[in-house]
């Protein structure tokens, strides 16, 4: 275990490249690595910094470096997107790209029985646990890399998720998803331990207990006053003490308790991380046990351009919408595109409010009123949003427009959970 940490602690560049460097030197001689940082939606993770540290390191020491982005069902990174997140120094031909349809290999069984007993009853299959072929390349040592902040499928990111979801297959990412969906978005939200990460966990510990993985995990808060990033903690371990102590942390840094409901949250996507309501709706997930019954929730989403990462998940997300949950267990019932689908399923159920409050989604020039409206969500134009809400004139917080009306504005909703501290099980 290496680890450095405390609700007050920034880490600097030097003193990461310090930590990061006593994990690799821990690790013994090493001639072939893999690294799984997240992709660029977790931008704010310090991953890119950290596998450019490892690979810069270890490439001048002759070890041969693989890095595979932990995509999930997201599109493939651009050369652009690789650029800003990782910088210029790794050659683009050592970046892989995960295949979670035909990239993988089955490693496992979790059985019907055991997904029963997690979600009480709520749902009856088994669970297919598949992994990216390149795992089982023979690497010496096999880096996960990512952040530990509030999640609205496992509870808290990151560990083994990013191993069975990020670089896994179809069948384990659609059933863990609707697994959380199943247990209640409410009751997952912040919490170290859920039966999502249950599964996963045990999905690595029994099948996957070969592999010589090494987590490295990270702990990040914004000020809010500065917009500055700080890194809380750096943890390192190769089994559960990482995950553990940095979900710690998270909780106290990245969950916002409110003393009362606001009736309008206002949320800003910033257009180079989200450009679908795939991940876009972490607006949603992230503020709905805040906000007050019939309020409003504005998403100004300029970079908004379709719903799915994946295009099939796309074209599920325009035919079915998000309609709320006895909607679409019944779509699922009948539908056997949704049913064969079951993280779109979830993602549709997480993404209503269930007719409690209103959304509004503002997107730019990409996508028309129109085709928002199509799933369920209110519309109006980004521009006319932001005449009214600038989000380069409100702060973080509670604001108070010309008008007299109040406010809640975010500025990011990927980086911590905000409820109303007589919604949330602390």
């Amino acid at each position: 275990m290496i680890s450095k940490y405390s609700a007050t602690t920034s880490i600097s560049n030097e003193e990461l490249k310090a930590l990061v460097n006593q994990c690799l030197e821990q690790a013994g001689e090493l001639k072939k690595v893999l690294v799984l940082p997240p992709d660029h939606t977790r931008l704010n993770s310090m991953a890119g910094p950290i596998t450019a540290i490892i690979y810069d390191k270890l490439s001048a020491e002759g070890v041969h470096v693989d890095i595979m982005p932990a995509l999930g069902t997201h599109n493939p990174m651009t050369e652009e997107q690789l650029r800003m997140m990782f910088g210029d120094s790794i050659p683009l031909d050592v970046f892989k790209v995960h295949d979670w349809r035909n990239g993988i290999v089955r490693v496992g069984e979790i059985p019907r029985e055991r997904l029963l007993e997690l979600s009480d009853g709520k749902v009856d299959y088994s669970v297919v646990v598949e992994v990216n072929k390149i795992l089982k390349d023979g690497y010496d040592i096999i880096l996960s890399i990512g952040q530990v902040v509030p999640h609205e499928v496992v509870g808290m990111a990151n560990y083994t998720k990013n191993i069975v979801v990020g670089v896994g297959g179809a069948d384990i990412i659609n059933k863990s998803h609707f697994l959380g969906a199943a247990c209640g978005i409410e009751d997952i939200l912040g919490q170290t331990d859920t039966p999502v990460r249950e599964l996963l966990n045990e999905a690595v510990q029994n099948y996957l207990g070969d592999l010589p993985i090494t987590y490295i995990l990270t702990v990040m808060e914004q000020d809010y006053d500065t917009g500055k990033m700080h890194m809380r903690g750096f943890y390192s371990s190769d089994d559960e003490t990482a995950y553990v102590k940095a979900c710690k942390l998270a909780r106290e840094v990245n969950i916002t308790l409110l003393d009362r409901e606001p009736k309008k949250v206002v949320v800003y996507l910033d257009p180079e991380e989200f450009t679908s309501t795939w991940l876009g709706n972490k607006s949603v997930y992230r503020t709905r046990m805040a906000i007050a019954d019939d309020g409003e929730l504005v998403v100004l989403a300029p970079g908004l351009k379709e719903f799915g990462e994946d295009p099939e998940i796309d074209k599920l997300i325009r035919k079915f919408g998000y309609c709320g949950t006895p909607a679409t267990l019944k779509a699922l019932k009948e539908n056997d595109d949704l049913s064969s689908n079951l993280s779109a399923a979830a993602h549709l159920i997480h993404g209503s409010s269930e007719g409690r409050f209103n959304i509004t989604y503002c997107p730019g020039e990409d996508m028309s009123l129109e085709e928002v409206r199509s799933v369920g969500f209110d519309a109006i134009p980004h521009q006319e949003a932001v005449e009214i809400y600038n989000p380069e004139e409100l702060k973080d917080g509670w604001n108070t427009m010309a008008d007299g009306e109040e406010i809640f504005f975010i500025s990011n909703p990927a980086l911590g959970l905000w409820a109303f501290k007589e919604k949330f099980q602390d």
